[in-house]
């Protein structure tokens, strides 16, 4: 059980880095589909913009939030002139280095501040700070170029090796083997943004495409076993899968069909199959994307397709689901009518006798339903009991006492209801923010947190 959680807290930490530039990628992604020579309005001038953002603001991007989530705008700035060290030091897209260099900057700026600000006199307090902040971001740009770029290169060009190597046997699909019980373990995005867009993006910049694009984001596999419980199931596994297959599918919400096989086991079977089945028809069609499709989305899959490739990604998609329905169809059937689905973050059914916590967003967004799935689960492992509901800002009621808000809308909640601990945040999924949403729930304290 701690395994899983420092796994589900390791993958958070991921998304925590890559979430909050989703558009950047987008806009990458949009950029490459559409004007690579394999794109669908190739324009040679134009295609000369996707390297420099793959290469170097994408990681920036990543190495900046990292090193924010970690110690705010100060290790931002930090976080991202190490992660410049390793965009320069290596000649492939540097999206581990950044993930490593980013944190890292964040959290030894903070530790040079603890250690140097008591310790200066008034008035030298800014100059310490920015000649600190500054000879330590100049020291990991060196460290960075020199040492990591390399190291993390020759690490990702040898999984590179041992992953074509697989492809080249046939062994590829046996990956699913692998993926689709680390999804429902909420683990997918250490498995997704830590392993296979790295391999992904190395690939994509050799031959166009990629295959492990679409691995972790093929929606496949949850919409046959979506539509399985539509379709077949009973009570309130029924009734919900249709909301469920709509969030999944066309949001790119893929957690959501996680509990779907966590109430009944044999499910897991059925997700497999679909992925080992989807795989296999990616790989002797030839199918690959020709950036990350973020989020999972039927609609981002066809977006990142390259010319004349949409068809395989669509084919691979569809057999998958179908496959994914008929292995789960016996197992729903037989599932008794008792038995009723929790969405995730839903830790327990709505009762006055328990204290409310409502995530308010703006959006429907992966990080929001990571962290609620997350919360949930630290709740059980600490024996606490809470219902976690999510709403906009408009719909929140005075009633909730715990409150996490994106920073910038406190104040708005504050008023909406007074009575709230407010957690203000950058990132529902972030880590520090779940454990003192646990922390408060056992012994609650009135206030607005700023939690970075």
């Amino acid at each position: 059980m701690k395994l899983q959680s420092r796994l589900q807290q390791f993958g958070a930490f991921l998304a925590g880095m890559v979430m909050p530039n989703i558009p950047a990628f987008i806009g990458w992604g949009l950029l490459t589909a559409l004007f690579i020579p394999a794109g669908w309005y190739p324009n040679g001038y134009l295609a000369k913009l996707s390297e420099p953002c793959l290469m170097i603001l994408l990681p920036l991007l990543i190495g900046s939030t990292g090193g924010r989530i970690v110690y705010g705008a100060r290790g931002a700035v930090v976080g991202a002139i190490a992660t410049m060290g390793v965009v320069f030091g290596s000649n492939i897209p540097m999206f581990p280095g950044a993930m490593i260099m980013g944190p890292l900057g964040g959290l030894l700026t903070r530790e040079l501040d603890i250690l140097l600000l008591p310790r200066t006199r008034k008035g030298f307090e800014v100059l310490v700070s920015n000649f600190s902040a500054g000879l330590l971001g100049l020291g990991l740009l060196l460290v960075g170029y020199t040492l990591v770029g390399g190291v993390v290169a020759t690490i990702t060009n040898t999984c590179g090796s041992w992953a074509k190597t697989i492809t080249e046997a046939g062994y590829l699909p046996l990956m699913a083997l692998v993926i689709e019980p680390a999804k429902v373990l909420f683990v997918n995005n250490a498995i997704g943004q830590g392993v296979l867009t790295p391999l992904g993006l190395l690939a994509a910049r050799q031959f166009g495409k990629s295959v492990y694009f679409l691995l972790e984001s093929n929606p496949g596999p949850g919409l046959g076993l979506l539509t399985a419980y539509m379709v077949l199931g009973k009570g309130s596994a029924r009734s919900s899968a249709p909301g469920a297959l709509v969030i999944h599918f066309l949001g790119g919400i893929h957690e959501m069909y996680f509990p779907y096989v966590l109430i009944n086991p044999l499910t897991i079977l059925a997700v497999i199959a679909g992925g080992l089945v989807g795989d296999a028809v990616f790989v002797a069609t030839h199918a690959g994307l020709v950036a990350v499709a973020l989020p999972g989305s039927i609609f981002a899959e066809i977006a990142m397709s390259p010319r004349g490739g949409l068809v395989p990604v669509l084919l691979g998609i569809t057999s998958s689901a179908v496959v994914s329905f008929v292995v789960a169809a016996p197992f729903v059937r037989r599932a008794r009518e008792s038995r009723s689905v929790q969405r995730p973050g839903d830790a327990n059914p709505v009762s006055p006798h328990l204290k409310t916590v409502a995530f308010v967003c703006t959006s429907a967004t992966e990080s929001a339903a990571t962290g609620r799935s997350m919360l949930a689960s630290r709740l059980r492992d600490a024996g606490l009991k809470a219902t976690i509901t999510e709403v906009t800002l408009a719909e929140l009621a005075g009633s909730a006492e715990f409150i996490v808000i994106p920073e910038g809308q406190a104040a708005q909640a504050q008023k909406i209801a007074p009575e709230g601990e407010i957690f203000a945040t950058r990132d529902f999924a972030d880590p520090v923010v779940l454990d003192a949403i646990v922390a408060a729930l056992a012994a609650p304290k009135a206030g607005v947190s700023s939690l970075r």
